[in-house]
């Protein structure tokens, strides 16, 4: 998987793009972090010159609040297209490559435009969603930027190029070739995500904060000293990267329990459509309905071991006792009814239709004798919604995450850990649940920080793979990259010249260890 896209960098490093890079202006620290002042300092310049690169310049980014150009993203339609661009107002330089991270619920898109309306300089970067069950959809939409680019950004669209990670570049490789007719590079997933984040937490001013419901969104940068931290990516399934420099990472575990797991059992247990949906129910929900809290068991808190009343004891704990209640009641009243909603022939003005959720939660009970008055005459609401569901899965799945994140963290000696995908899409719960079990289990020890665009990381990492050697503020991940070549060129050199004289005639002598090391490191 990571082999083909680092040969095609390797063969690209001479057409590829700079990136002009600001020290932020020093601040006194603070529990190692400081508050993110805007970008300055001396340039880091490049000397790589080549038709058809690219500068992304980055001094004065900022991420655009404010704006109403787009939906914001809770219309249950096909795609996404986030508010949250970053205006990059010292850019002029021409972009030819856009970039897609497919994922097994989710298409990310990330490309440059120029503002057509506007007087200002630079262009913006767009975050564009798609579900990949609709790759067909995403796929004209990039058709239709194609098109676009040579006006808006003045290249020709035989110059576009498309970087693709994620599962989907390798899956539908061959479609997006066909529907556009242009050249799609491949890029590993773990490693886009890593050049992802990196930009995020060094270059975008106002991105990374931490949450809490005393404080949220608290926005902080972190110190000079960046790495190691683990990164959560939440996708469909949970990867957890332990990342100790630039482009020096290890997946150190994972759980098949994220979002798609959420999404997929929440389309079985209410009526929602979409994870957008699923979220906005989990927001309205009360999950004491449906958890069994410590306060159930214990009457009060358990304080010896630091168990709040409120704490879940058990997911969805108290659904069977509910239903078997439920069963009881219903035979010692003898009721024959039904839990259902009424017909449209009903005309009682009191009753209002059941949402499609709650409906769904309806019919899981219509089994069940009607537990409402003696005579059996009327029906009744069940006794949790699916909106309880939604936000007591929404907890299930969440601490789940982050306490094995808060392990994995224990095991590698990591305190700053990074939680990113399209799971969390800014969800205050789903924050705040992940932030909280960090705090409990470490007892402050460590913190959960969250990134405004966490569900681009890859798309991100796949947009500035275009970019040459000595790029950033903090050391160029290709001259890291380099640098561990180098060293493994030497390690294999030496190796070979303390070989016998005549190894070279069986085709292992120093002249082809070192004819394999230089191959060795142009996949590397």
């Amino acid at each position: 998987m990571s082999g083909e896209g680092n040969r095609q960098n390797d063969k690209d490093d001479s057409a590829t793009a700079h990136i002009e890079a600001h020290a932020p202006a020093p601040a006194a620290a603070s529990n190692g972090l400081r508050p993110r002042t805007a970008t300055g300092g001396s340039i880091i310049d490049t000397t790589l010159s080549h038709p058809g690169s690219v500068r992304i310049n980055v001094k004065g980014a900022f991420i655009v609040d404010l704006e109403s150009t787009a939906s914001n993203g809770r219309t249950g339609s096909p795609h996404n297209h986030e508010t949250r661009d970053i205006r990059l107002p010292n850019h002029t330089a021409v972009v030819s490559h856009i970039a897609i991270d497919i994922g097994g619920s989710l298409a990310k898109l990330v490309y440059f435009s120029r503002e057509a309306h506007s007087t200002e300089p630079g262009g913006r970067l767009n975050f564009v969603n798609f579900e990949t069950d609709h790759i067909s959809e995403c796929l004209e939409f990039m058709r239709q930027l194609k098109r676009k680019y040579k006006k808006s950004n003045g290249s020709s669209p035989a110059e576009l190029c498309v970087m693709a990670t994620g599962g989907g570049a390798f899956k539908y490789y061959d479609m997006i070739r066909d529907v556009l007719g242009i050249d799609v590079l491949r890029e590993d997933e773990m490693e886009c995500l890593i050049i992802g984040l990196d930009f995020f937490i060094t270059e975008i001013p106002g991105e990374v904060f931490t949450y809490s419901e005393a404080d949220p969104m608290h926005f902080v940068t972190p110190a000079d000293k960046v790495y190691p931290y683990l990164l959560v990516n939440i996708g469909s399934g949970v990867s957890f990267l332990k990342v100790s420099g630039p482009r020096e990472y290890q997946r150190v575990g994972g759980t098949s329990l994220g979002g798609g797991t959420l999404w997929g059992l929440l389309s079985l247990l209410t009526g929602a459509r979409t994870f957008d949906e699923m979220l906005d129910l989990a927001s309205r929900g009360d999950n004491s309905k449906v958890d069994m809290l410590v306060g159930d068991i214990y009457g009060t808190d358990y304080g010896k071991i630091g168990l709040k009343s409120t704490t879940i004891a058990s997911s969805f704990g108290k659904v069977f006792r509910k239903k078997r209640q439920a069963e009881n009641e219903a035979e010692d009243s003898g009721g024959l009814g039904h839990y259902q909603h009424h017909s449209h022939n009903d005309h009682d003005d009191d009753h209002q239709p059941l949402s499609p959720s709650d409906a769904a939660i309806t019919n899981s009970f219509s089994s069940l004798p009607d537990q409402g008055k003696s005579n059996g005459g009327s029906s009744r609401d069940p006794p949790f919604s699916g909106a309880d569901i939604s936000r007591s899965l929404l907890y299930a799945i969440s601490n789940n995450i982050g306490q094995i994140a808060f392990l994995q963290s224990q095991i590698h000696g990591l305190s700053h850990i990074y939680f990113g995908g399209s799971f969390i899409r800014g969800h205050p719960q789903t924050m705040n649940t992940l932030s909280y079990a960090i705090k409990f289990w470490s007892k402050g020890a460590k913190q959960a920080y969250f990134l405004r665009h966490e569900g681009y990381l890859g798309a991100v990492g796949a947009f500035l793979k275009r970019q040459p050697r000595n790029w950033g503020r903090r050391g160029s991940f290709e001259e890291a990259a380099l640098e561990e070549r180098m060293r493994a060129r030497a390690s294999i050199g030496a190796k070979a010249a303390e070989q016998p004289e005549d190894a070279s005639a069986t085709g292992s002598g120093p002249g082809t260890g070192l004819a394999r090391a230089s191959s060795d490191a142009a996949i590397a």
